[in-house]
């Protein structure tokens, strides 16, 4: 055995259980495993953690701490046949008797998986993975409000990782280019000038593009109670993926909550967004939220040339002509205006059914639904495209 091994010796006070430890890693090393001492005290470490009575957290402990290559589990597995289930004599009785007999006998106590492809066990492996694929699938159409405590988990894992990206658009400053978009002449005739009136090249630009501002307006009410923490994770994602969004959320006033959104983890930026909120899951002023929104943001250029999206059901308390004067600011001043409502579903023609969604379609663009995961996929994918 090699001199930089650990063997009983070093470790002062070993009981028989260590000492088998140390004999099993040495068999290990016999075979061709790169174990060391520093293998050594992880291993003895993990099942120390364990039930050194159970064959199987003594398997596991001893593969994830072990081996590191995929070539090195099917050594692994014929000397841990060979030394536990083949009653190896440096086995201490003391030990063997704390297992379970028809444990030892029954060598499928470790029959695990294989891990290469075409192996047995693969199918089995491919048929659980389809099998979430599945339950994605099927996630993807269901309402939020008729999914389960895991499911919702499972989605909201999901739409952290989507990124809402804004449109770029066309601004009127220009760029050299060497595509055929429009001449530069002033830069075309000084070289020319320097040729002597020879002309030598045609220059081109273009113009440049900008990233559009986004603006997205969240409904946090109490009929939007089913759907307000799923929209403020989305909102939460496209924050991530554009420094030019801005996030408010109203219920009977508005609140900018793009500050708390600044933070890397995204429970705790929905954590402190929800306390930023006063009037979390109470009434609802969508006419004079918006107006709020044009006087104090939109007016001072947040506003102008960007995206609008409000995720509202349109159920609305105050004043329908504020909301429609409001709306009409609102369009005059911003590029276009979406609006997300979880009560569209999969409608093909849909037609607005309360009082707030019938004075604001006719400054509506473009009608979402944000009712499940399909819906804030299509979000994500339509708006890129409002050039």
């Amino acid at each position: 055995m090699p001199d930089d091994y650990l063997t009983t010796d070093d470790l002062p006070g070993a009981g028989p259980f260590v000492e088998m430890l140390v004999e099993f890693c040495g068999e290990l090393r016999s075979e061709g495993l790169p174990v060391g001492s520093g293998e050594l005290l992880t291993y003895s470490a993990a099942v120390a953690t364990l039930n050194p009575g159970d064959l199987l957290d003594l398997y596991w402990a001893g593969r994830t701490t072990l081996t590191t290559k995929r070539d090195q589990i099917s050594v692994y597995d014929r000397v841990f046949r060979r030394f536990f289930l083949g009653y190896d004599p440096r086995v201490p009785e003391r030990i063997r008797k704390t297992w379970d007999r028809s444990e030892i006998e029954n060598e499928t106590v470790i029959e695990i998986p294989a891990t290469e492809p075409g192996a047995p066990g693969h199918d089995e492996e491919e048929a659980k993975l389809g099998l979430n694929a599945s339950d994605i699938e099927l996630w993807r159409n269901k309402s939020f409000p008729v999914c389960t405590d895991e499911e919702l988990a499972a989605l909201r894992r999901i739409i952290n990782k989507m990124r809402l990206v804004p449109p770029r658009r066309r601004t009127r400053r220009t760029r050299p280019t060497h595509s055929v978009d429009r001449p530069d002449l002033r830069r075309t005739v000084r070289a020319t000038m320097r040729q002597h009136g020879e002309p030598s090249e045609l220059f081109w630009r273009q113009r440049k593009r900008k990233v559009r501002p986004l603006v997205l307006i969240l409904d946090v009410s109490g009929s939007m109670a089913e759907y307000s923490r799923h929209l403020l994770q989305f909102a939460y994602s496209a924050r991530r993926a554009s420094t030019r969004v801005e996030v408010f959320c109203f219920g009977t006033r508005l609140t900018r909550i793009t500050p708390a959104l600044e933070r890397r983890r995204p429970d705790e930026a929905l954590d402190r967004a929800a306390r930023a909120v006063f009037d979390w899951e109470g009434g609802t002023r969508i006419g004079g939220s918006i107006e709020t929104f044009v006087k104090q943001w939109g007016r001072r250029g947040m506003s102008r040339g960007s995206i609008v999206v409000i995720c509202s059901d349109g159920l609305d308390r105050g004043d329908p002509a504020v909301l429609e004067s409001a709306m009409e600011k609102l369009a005059l001043l911003s590029h276009k205006i979406v609006w997300v409502n979880p009560h569209v579903g999969a409608e093909v023609d849909y037609r607005p059914t309360t009082l707030g969604m019938m004075v604001a379609e006719p400054y509506i663009d473009l009608i979402l639904s944000g009712r499940d995961l399909a819906g804030l996929e299509e979000i994500a994918e339509r708006i890129p495209t409002l050039r």
